[in-house]
């Protein structure tokens, strides 16, 4: 079966979308949305400022008085993906239970779905992180950073209990984050799974890898 990839042309069927309650209204919103789109299709570098304006519908001035620079708008962008990740994720591990096991699978089935509800948010987010300047990317890279150690926590608890049976806890963890960051770049309306059974999938992966008992993949 061949494997999908990413495809400029999937922007066209995939909804514009932030997390609600995130995105500024009017004219900021729109040019959030609008960047969002471009970036995802062409990549940041190719994306001008004449052109975001002229997708919503202003002119380069106009969108100069909500931002100063293409990068602030790329920031902004990156931290509302963050910073929706860190509260999926911390949340999740709030409302779970207590086990290595419930622990980890609520982390991983709010990654999988982070990347199922908002795919282009997520693609421009881990792909164009590494065009912002140091001093703007640090926000981002901090929840980055504490989400990992959300993970690596919870994968050390779990070999102290005796529950996973993992030999290196760094690559455990870049092997499960590494899988949920790839769901953006081909779920999208076309495909035959609901993101529940992406995510249901993606837990059982999670705990192979980390060499749960069979038991807890059923």
């Amino acid at each position: 079966m061949d494997v999908p990839v990413w495809k400029p042309r999937r922007v066209a069927a995939v909804p514009v979308e932030l997390p609600e309650d995130v995105a500024p209204a009017g004219t900021r919103g729109a040019i959030l949305r609008a960047s969002l789109a471009l970036f995802a299709e062409s990549g940041y570098s190719a994306v001008s400022i004449r052109r975001i304006a002229g997708e919503v519908g202003i002119t380069s001035a106009s969108l100069y008085a909500h931002y100063r620079s293409k990068d602030q708008i790329l920031a902004e962008l990156v931290l509302i993906g963050h910073r929706e990740l860190h509260a999926r994720l911390t949340n999740a591990l709030a409302s779970a239970e207590p086990a290595a096991v419930a622990q980890l699978s609520a982390l991983v089935r709010e990654h999988v779905l982070l990347h199922t509800d908002f795919p282009l948010l997520a693609v421009v987010t881990n792909s164009e992180l590494h065009a912002l300047p140091e001093e703007l990317a640090a926000p981002a890279l901090e929840l980055r950073s504490t989400c990992s150690r959300l993970l690596l926590d919870t994968l050390e608890r779990g070999v102290s209990d005796g529950v996973f049976r993992i030999e290196n806890l760094q690559l455990g963890a870049i092997a499960i984050g590494g899988m949920a960051l790839q769901v953006a770049q081909w779920f999208g309306p076309d495909e035959p799974f609901t993101p529940d059974e992406v995510a249901d999938n993606y837990v059982r992966y999670a705990l192979r890898i980390v060499g749960a008992d069979e038991g807890a993949l059923r």
